[in-house]
C-alpha cells in the first residue's frame, strides 16, 4: 500500500454546518467542534490520485492521537463528500479527540478512476491507513473505523483483510446482498458497478458479510447500528449479520433504533452517544475485548 500524501489544504467550515451543530450540541461540545481543523487531501492509491478529507481534533497537549477512518456511503457525484458532509461526520468525530480521515474513493469527488462500489475502491479506504501512519502524530495501535451504508459494507470488507482496527461501527450497512430479490433497488444499484464479464452473484457474495462473518478480524469488536424504518437497506440485513456474528463468536453489539431511517435520523443524539462510547472504550482507552459465547449465570 502507498503512504503518499500528495496534497493538503485547509477547508473552512460552512456556516450551515456551524448553525446546525450549534442547535444540536451542548455548548462545551460545540466549542470543541468549532475548533476542529479540516483539510482536503489527495493521496495515491493503486496508481490513482484519490481525494478525501482529514479532520484534526482541537489542540491538546498530546504527542499522538487515536484515529478514526470514516467510510462514506452513497454513489455517484451526489454521494461524494463535500465540505458540509465532511464536517458533519469526520468533523464531529474529530471533535471527540480523534484524527479522522475519509476517502471519496475512486471516480468521484475529484478522484481519478472509475467507481466500483465495493470492488477495488476498498483499497482506496485501506490506503488511508498508511497515510495516517505517515502523519507522525497518530497512534496506529488505536485506530477505529466507522462506515455508513455502502461505507459500512466496505468497512466489513476491510475487517476481512486487516487486524489494524481496535473497533468498528457500521450504520445501515447492506450485509446480505447475495439474498436480494432481482427487483430490489439496492441490487439494481450494485449492478451498475459490476464489470460485465463478472458474475453478478459472485460479486454480490463478495460484498455480503453474512457469508464470511467468520473471517472478520475477531480482535475488532463490531457495533452494528440500523434503523427499523430504513427503506434503503432492509433492517433484516442487520439481524442476519448479528446472527452470523453470534455463530462465529465475534465480539459485537447490535442496536436497532425504532423510529429511525437509513441515516438514523430521529435517533441522531442517541446513536452518536453509542458510537462515541464504543470508540472511547475500545479505541481511545484500548479496553479488553468483551466475552463471547455462553458465559455467566
Amino acid at each position: 500500500m502507498s503512504a503518499t500524501l500528495l496534497h493538503s489544504e485547509p477547508v473552512s467550515m460552512p456556516s450551515s454546518i456551524a448553525s446546525m451543530m450549534k442547535r444540536s450540541l451542548e455548548p462545551a461540545h460545540y466549542a470543541q467542534f468549532m475548533s476542529v481543523q479540516m483539510f482536503a487531501i489527495t493521496y495515491m492509491s493503486e496508481g490513482l490520485r484519490v481525494c478525501g478529507f482529514l479532520a484534526l481534533p482541537p489542540a491538546v497537549p498530546q504527542n499522538v492521537y487515536p484515529a478514526i477512518v470514516f467510510n462514506r456511503g452513497g454513489h455517484g457525484p451526489r454521494g461524494a463528500l463535500t465540505a458540509e458532509s465532511a464536517f458533519a461526520y469526520a468533523g464531529l468525530y474529530a471533535s471527540w479527540g480523534y484524527v479522522t480521515i475519509a476517502s471519496n474513493y475512486r471516480g468521484h469527488g475529484g478522484s481519478e478512476g472509475t467507481e466500483e462500489w465495493g470492488g477495488n475502491d476498498v483499497s482506496d479506504a485501506m490506503n488511508l491507513l498508511p497515510v495516517l501512519a505517515s502523519l507522525g502524530y497518530v497512534d496506529m495501535n488505536r485506530v477505529g473505523i466507522i462506515g455508513g451504508s455502502r461505507g459500512g459494507m466496505m468497512a466489513l470488507m476491510m475487517m476481512r483483510r486487516t487486524s489494524a482496527f481496535r473497533a468498528a461501527v457500521t450504520i445501515g450497512a447492506p450485509t446480505a446482498l447475495h439474498d436480494l430479490r432481482k427487483d430490489e433497488s439496492i441490487r439494481t444499484t450494485v449492478a451498475h458497478f459490476i464489470a460485465k464479464d463478472d458474475s453478478m452473484q459472485s460479486a454480490l457474495e463478495q460484498r455480503s458479510a453474512v457469508l464470511w462473518a467468520d473471517e472478520l478480524c475477531k480482535t475488532t469488536p463490531l457495533l452494528v447500528l440500523h434503523g427499523s424504518g430504513d427503506k434503503r437497506v432492509h433492517p433484516a440485513h442487520a439481524f442476519k449479520l448479528g446472527s452470523a456474528l453470534q455463530d462465529s463468536l465475534h465480539p459485537y453489539k447490535l442496536v436497532m433504533y425504532d423510529n429511525a431511517d437509513h441515516i438514523l435520523a430521529g435517533r441522531r443524539p442517541e446513536s452518536a452517544a453509542d458510537i462515541r462510547w464504543w470508540m472511547e472504550y475500545y479505541v481511545r482507552d484500548a479496553k479488553a475485548l468483551p466475552k463471547v459465547g455462553p458465559h455467566g449465570a
